[in-house]
């Protein structure tokens, strides 16, 4: 019966009587009903039903072309439709065992959702994630990281050269500076570049948690945790660490600075409304550190505060009027210490009286200059660093460099210092005006590029000794780690086109902050 049925069926339904018949019908009155009569309707249905499967050759003609067609497109399928048809779809379940992870993990991320549903799957997302991570838009980025990490390398090598000596005579390894200084470079390099990934929209939101740490480390300064090194209380001795929180003030003012004067770019005049909130409390840190003692990362600070106020765009009577007030209360509290007061007196006079005592490290310094000529000693054989020069490895760095490696060196040293300065410069000119990223990119810059030129001012004789050591260079951990990460928030705001810094949001939504919209392909 199961076997009759399916038979019957299409035998009663596809003849389609009621349609053969109505033409019939129609055409019958006229033919008299005979026996040709009941044979012409019969040939009528057999030939459509013979016609119909006569007409697959226009069937056939795509059968080989379709038979082909498979292997083509197996083949020379774009890389997206492949990876999706050997992945599968959130609906559809995987065709293929090996889940397209070797074939779709090197190429463009466009999985669907069922292909990173996997753990191996996962962390191929996070590879395409990393990978598009540190894609920038211009030169700037990338010059700016390649100088800073060939300063940390140069600088390594500097302090290698300069503190073996010193450190061997402490009873220590000839390399345990050296090690200090490359695991500070080590932490450094991967902060400073996850830093530089992080959205431009987040440093208003930070910059005050970044402050109130900076002020909180500072106050620590003066508790059971600080001490005192080279007549200044600035450091803090964590049992496994020694810390400076100053240097992390620095970075701080950078980032409270851009928000605040972003914020309040409508009213730059009001001084009542900008400059006085700015000033007071960009004076908290700067009194801080003055109260530990230390003149010169004070007048850092205070070069940081100017610098963005300038960029900021308040007015330059107003900026006039706080040069004014800040200079006599300079040099009223340089006069305070008499071992500060001395060194500035010895400088004034030209170090011609008192050689043995306040005139020895910048005298010693002058001579390792001079002795280096034009090429220098050679690498590793400075006499100055075999305890003639003191802070040989940190602030007076420079003049080791300009002893071993010459003029060449040291002009190179320059030369790098100012190619940074011109990178800086361009990324402010690049930023929206009035926006964060051009107040705090103009602030970072001005305290490395400042600093740089107050020590080596300070070897050539132009400033008196500060105790500022030489930025990505010097020894000394927490300036380094600072140091970079303060150019890893410049990094990031180089990412960022200017028009999206202006409110510190992406100015197209659906574009990722630090990226510029792309067609896509």
């Amino acid at each position: 019966m199961t076997e009759v049925t399916p038979v019957r069926r299409p035998t009663v339904t596809r003849p389609a009587a009621p349609a053969t018949q109505k033409p019939v019908s129609k055409k019958a009155p006229a033919v008299p009903k005979t026996a040709a009569a009941q044979k012409t309707p019969t040939p009528q249905p057999t030939p459509p039903a013979q016609r119909t499967p006569t007409t697959r050759p226009a069937q056939r003609t795509p059968s080989p072309r379709r038979t082909p067609a498979p292997q083509q497109t197996q083949r020379d399928r774009p890389a997206d439709a492949r990876a999706t048809a050997e992945v599968g779809t959130a609906d559809a379940p995987v065709r293929s065992p090996r889940a397209g992870l070797l074939r779709s993990g090197f190429r463009r991320p466009t999985l669907t959702a069922a292909a990173t549903d996997g753990p191996e799957n996962r962390g191929l997302a996070a590879r395409f994630v990393l990978g598009k991570a540190f894609v920038s838009e211009g030169a700037n980025y990338f010059l700016l990281l390649g100088i800073t990490l060939f300063l940390v390398a140069f600088g390594l090598v500097m302090v290698l050269s300069s503190s073996s000596v010193e450190s061997f005579a402490n009873g220590n390894s000839a390399f345990a500076d050296f090690l200090t200084q490359g695991g500070a470079a080590v932490l450094a390099l991967p902060a400073m570049l996850a830093i530089s990934i992080i959205p431009a929209r987040w440093w208003p939101r930070l910059s005050v948690i970044v402050l109130v740490g900076a002020v909180a480390g500072q106050l620590l300064v003066f508790t059971g945790l600080g001490y005192e090194y080279g007549g200044n209380r600035n450091w803090l001795d964590l049992g496994f660490v020694n810390v400076q929180p100053s240097e992390f003030s620095k970075l701080a003012l950078a980032l409270w600075l851009g928000k605040f004067l972003a914020d309040r770019r409508g009213s730059l005049s009001d001084w009542r409304r900008v400059l006085v909130p700015a000033l007071i409390v960009s004076a908290i840190p700067i009194v801080l550190v003055l109260r530990g003692g230390d003149l010169g990362t004070a007048i850092i600070l205070a070069t940081i505060v100017l610098a963005a106020l300038f960029f900021g765009g308040v007015p330059l009577r107003q900026l006039g009027l706080v040069l004014v007030i800040a200079a006599p209360l300079a040099i009223a509290f340089s006069l305070t210490s008499a071992s500060r007061s001395e060194r500035i007196q010895s400088w004034l006079s030209g170090c011609s009286q008192d050689y043995a005592n306040a005139c020895w490290q910048i005298t010693h310094g002058t001579w390792a200059l001079a002795a280096g000529g034009v090429f220098g000693v050679g690498l590793g054989n400075s006499k100055a660093k075999w305890s003639w020069l003191p802070e040989a490895d940190n602030d007076f760095i420079f003049a080791v460099v300009g002893e071993e490696l010459g003029l060449v060196g040291a002009v190179t040293v320059l030369i790098l210092f100012v190619v940074l300065a011109v990178v800086f410069t361009r990324i402010v000119s690049q930023s929206a005006p009035g926006g964060m990223g051009r107040i705090t990119v103009a602030a970072v810059g001005t305290w490395i590029v400042s600093q740089a030129l107050v020590n080596i001012g300070v070897i050539l004789g132009v400033f008196p000794v500060l105790g500022v050591p030489l930025p990505l260079i010097s020894s000394g951990g927490t300036a380094l780690i600072v140091s970079m990460l303060a150019i890893g928030v410049a990094l990031s705001f180089a990412r960022v086109p200017g028009s999206a810094l202006l409110d510190h949001v992406p100015a197209n939504p659906r574009v990722r902050p630090g990226r510029a919209a792309r067609p896509v392909s």
